[in-house]
């Protein structure tokens, strides 16, 4: 039988927990009760241990130029994250202590990361292939 609750926040996923009445711990196994702890996916967040991962889909202009992250957390707070950095393909922002709740010290929180999909335009004309050259051209 499968029943549905909503856990504590933070809680990972793992083997089971047993449940067991004190007064009747001389139970058989049969009769205690097991919880295995399943996470809900999210639509954009992938959680990695207590960290929150959101990829940002951006095009090549904001990767060079700069670019303001507007993140959405799990309890309805905006994150601006402006970011003046040159973004690569590789490049990830942290933001600390705005991830899942740490069960075991509530008072502590993973960190958001902030990773990149840069979009590249399907076409480029002779003239704007000028134009980048001469502006990326070192001196």
């Amino acid at each position: 039988m499968r029943i549905g609750a909503v856990g504590e926040q933070g809680l990972d996923r793992g083997p089971p927990a047993r449940l067991e009445d004190r007064d009747q711990a001389k139970l058989e196994d049969e009769a205690r009760l097991f919880v295995f702890i399943d996470e809900k996916l999210h639509i954009v967040f992938k959680r990695d241990g207590n960290d929150h991962v959101v990829t940002e889909k951006i095009s090549i202009v904001e990767a060079l130029a700069g670019y303001t992250a507007q993140i959405t957390t799990l309890d309805g707070r905006t994150l601006t994250v402006p970011i003046n950095s040159i973004i690569s393909p590789t490049y990830e922002e942290v933001v600390k202590g705005e991830g899942m709740p740490i069960p075991k010290d509530a008072s502590k929180r993973g960190n958001v990361r902030i990773k990149f999909n840069i979009r590249f335009p399907a076409r480029v004309t002779t003239e704007q292939k000028t134009g980048i050259k001469k502006l990326l051209a070192s001196p």
